[in-house]
């Protein structure tokens, strides 16, 4: 069972992964699936960058976690973006 925490700021939208650059990170189809709320939310993340950090599971679990993380953090950011996520995948927000 993994565990993530994302913390959202003002930035140049970057996300950042235990201190790693997305772009670096190994497998590319975990790298899409944590990309999937960014994809969906468009603009809304060109202005913030996420920092997330997670711990525990495989490499599945992890970027499960770490995808629905950040989905939480994009709807506390801004909470229009919400039915969006909620009607492309339920799972983004509801683990």
């Amino acid at each position: 069972r993994a565990i993530a925490k994302a913390t959202l700021r003002e930035g140049k939208g970057t996300i950042t992964i235990n201190k790693t650059n997305l772009e670096l990170y190994n497998n590319e189809l975990y790298r899409m699936r944590i990309m999937e709320p960014i994809i969906l939310t468009g603009d809304l993340f060109k202005k913030a960058s996420v920092s997330i950090k997670v711990k525990g599971g495989g490499i599945k679990g992890q970027a499960d976690a770490a995808r629905l993380a950040l989905s939480k953090a994009l709807v506390a950011y801004d909470k229009s973006v919400e039915k969006t996520l909620l009607d492309y995948d339920r799972r983004l927000l509801v683990a």
